[in-house]
């Protein structure tokens, strides 16, 4: 996955108001930038960061430039732009990157499903296959060692998880997909001691049939790719 634009370097100041983020420029300059993460982004966006920035041309944007990547002292890269998740996965899929997920005749976006007024992230079809519901999540929590997700109280997450245990019912094949958004992340774990009912839900929903997936990406600067399974424990 290529970026809109090619990506330039700041150092953060302060992430705020979720959406904004006041950042240093390489020529001394201090401005405003768009964030497109709702999450915590807890360890993703310190004071002292480096971060990378797109650019848009857009004339109706408050806000031209936005946060793509974090780089860490310590080389991690961490991509905090969780719209970059789908894309991913849809590229992934289609370049059949994903083993478990090939075969499929049509990938469709944004499918609406479900009781709970959702929409599906990636929905294959196939004449022999049948159908198949995908749930692409972006995690970037590094604690300890390990990767968490979510990384705070995730309601939305949790009716996605009923959501896709109502499909597996209903005899189509359910999947959750993570894409695995910091490079330091070789593991993946539910953040039990974030959101103990998502942790609840996503040990119900693979008990009911439900598939889990962990993909982890090579993130530089000039994109991003899935490049291989890493292991997701509920213990």
């Amino acid at each position: 996955m290529q970026y809109p634009s090619p990506l330039q370097s700041a150092t953060l100041i302060k992430r705020y108001k979720r959406f904004l983020a006041d950042v240093i420029l390489e020529n001394g300059e201090e401005v405003t930038i768009h964030c497109a993460n709702t999450g915590a982004m807890t360890g993703c966006g310190d004071a002292g960061d480096t971060i990378w920035y797109s650019t848009s041309d857009n004339p109706k944007r408050k806000y031209s430039r936005s946060w793509e990547l974090t780089e860490k002292a310590n080389g991690d890269m961490i991509c905090i732009n969780t719209a970059r998740a789908n894309q991913l996965a849809k590229e992934a899929i289609e370049c059949a990157s994903i083993s478990q997920l090939a075969g499929y005749e049509t990938l469709r976006t944004e499918v609406k499903y479900g009781n709970e007024n959702s929409r599906i992230d990636l929905l294959l079809e196939d004449s022999q296959l049948g159908k198949c519901y995908i749930e692409v999540k972006s995690a970037s929590l590094l604690q300890d060692g390990c990767g968490y997700f979510p990384d705070t109280v995730s309601v939305r997450g949790q009716k996605h998880l009923r959501e896709l245990m109502a499909v597996k019912e209903n005899g189509h094949r359910a999947v959750l997909l993570f894409v695995v958004q910091h490079t330091g992340i070789t593991t993946l774990k539910p953040a039990k001691h974030l959101d103990k009912d998502y942790s609840d839900l996503v040990k119900q929903a693979i008990n009911q049939g439900v598939e889990v997936f962990a993909y982890a990406s090579t993130i530089e600067t000039d994109g991003i790719t899935l490049v291989e399974q890493i292991s997701f424990n509920c213990d």
